[in-house]
């Protein structure tokens, strides 16, 4: 028998791991063998060691192999998702799962919640009266028929040992390592049985790896061990030094997606990075003849309420209300205290430090702290200034949603902080940073 602690100390001495010692690591994950300490312990020796691609890839498949693989060969149309590394005010994915349901794709994705000061879909979804994110495969298997996309959590029976190695990252300062990170977004994407995948790498101050060299190198790392194990996997590094959108915080994320969904004017930002993931897929999945003709079909399902259809279907499915897209502000969670953030002088936002403003978030409540722990979904941001805005008195840095004026004035300080105010436009950059293709793809 393979001792936990003996592959913790070869791991944190810097050595290779077998295969036979990553598995019998991921069975003990499952089964309960390793404690929590033991699996804190493990991802922080993966995080200050690394890992090489051989104990990568042998970590991925005993994560996918941990439970069942699901397969869909009964669809008339091809099996796609999404996934993002994580960030500010990210709700791409409630966007997009309907939008290439609307253009013929099926979007079985199985997402996950919080990760240290970023968002989860999850939390997300979940503040929506009545969704239910934790489903049985059947129920998971039957909503993608009808509706063509369902966004839950991975079931007991799918992925169990990211479940468990997932939440303990989130509070143990483990979450940057790119082999846990491929490892976890690859087992749970496979389970999920997808045919095609698109990766959004995020990059800037509110990704968990801000330096482009990082993000690359996730990028690259996902693709080439997604690749490997037989998925077509592309990925876009997108900027993520500022809020994606304009709201921050689950409800209001929710009701910000909702907008979009309901053709209504849409953050330009937000529009054009969903856009780009969507086309991806649209084109990996034979649904488009190029990104041109990918946007295109994109552009109509949202103009002609399609995608929009698609969401609330998927909603009422899963618990939610029949009446969402008609009544946002009535069916979701509102906090009684906002206040407009001012900013200390008037002129241009010239940099924000996304990361500090997902911490403000969590101080409100609306992340977790450890594993378990409750979420206010109703705190949050909302009219988040973006990069070259101008503010002043009359445009604040933000709105600040939370449950009392306590809380308000707890993060204040560091929300100021986290704009940098300058008199002349700065210098625009892209919203998209690259493109990560599988080795000797065109």
């Amino acid at each position: 028998m393979l001792l936990p602690q003996e592959i913790i100390r070869k791991k944190r001495d810097g050595l290779e791991l077998t295969a036979d010692e990553v598995e019998a690591f991921v069975a003990g994950l499952v089964d309960g063998r390793v404690a929590d300490a033991q699996v804190g312990a493990f991802a922080m020796a993966v995080c200050l060691r690394g890992m090489s691609p051989a104990e990568t890839v042998a970590l991925t498949r005993a994560m996918t192999g941990s439970g069942r693989v699901l397969s869909w060969p009964d669809l008339p149309g091809p099996v796609l998702d999404k996934h993002s590394t994580g960030g500010i005010g990210d709700k791409v994915s409630l966007i997009l799962a309907p939008l290439v349901a609307a253009c013929g794709g099926y979007v079985p994705m199985l997402s996950g919640r919080g990760l240290g000061h970023t968002g989860g879909t999850l939390d997300k979804l979940e503040s929506i009266p009545g969704y239910r994110a934790e489903v049985d495969l059947d129920r998971f298997r039957s909503v993608v028929r009808r509706v063509g996309c369902a966004i839950v959590g991975a079931s007991a029976d799918l992925a169990p040992a990211d479940r468990r190695l997932y939440a303990i990252r989130g509070v143990t300062a483990t979450v940057e390592s790119i082999p846990l990170i491929t490892a976890s977004i690859l087992s749970k994407k496979l389970a999920a049985g997808p045919s095609a995948l698109v990766m959004d790498v995020k990059v800037g101050s509110g990704a968990f790896l801000p330096a482009l060299d990082q993000a690359r190198a996730l990028a690259r790392s996902i693709v080439e061990v997604a690749e490997g194990a037989g998925l077509a996997c592309r990925a876009l590094l997108t900027d993520m030094g500022r809020c994606l959108g304009r709201s921050a915080g689950n409800a209001l994320e929710v009701a910000e997606a909702v907008s979009v969904l309901r053709g209504e004017p849409a953050d330009p930002a937000l529009l054009e990075v969903t856009m780009a993931l969507a086309a991806e897929l649209l084109v990996m999945g034979g649904l488009a003849a190029s990104e041109v003709d990918a946007h295109q079909r994109l552009s109509e399902a949202l103009a002609n309420g399609t995608a929009a259809e698609r969401f609330g279907r998927m909603v009422a499915e899963l618990g939610g209300p029949g009446d969402l897209l008609e009544r946002p502000a009535q069916r979701l969670p509102s906090a009684p205290f906002r206040d407009p953030l001012p900013p200390p002088r008037s002129g241009r936002v010239a940099r924000i430090d996304g990361r500090a403003l997902g911490l403000a978030i969590l101080r409100l409540g609306g992340g977790r702290t450890r594993p378990g722990a409750a979420i206010d979904p109703a705190v949050g941001l909302s009219d988040v200034a973006a990069p070259g805005e101008s503010v002043d008195g009359g445009r604040p840095l933000c709105v600040v949603h939370a449950r009392d004026a306590a809380d308000i004035a707890a993060v204040r300080a560091e929300l100021a902080a986290a704009f940098e105010i300058d008199e002349s436009p700065p210098s625009r950059r892209p919203l998209l940073l690259g493109k990560v293709l599988p080795p000797g793809r065109p």
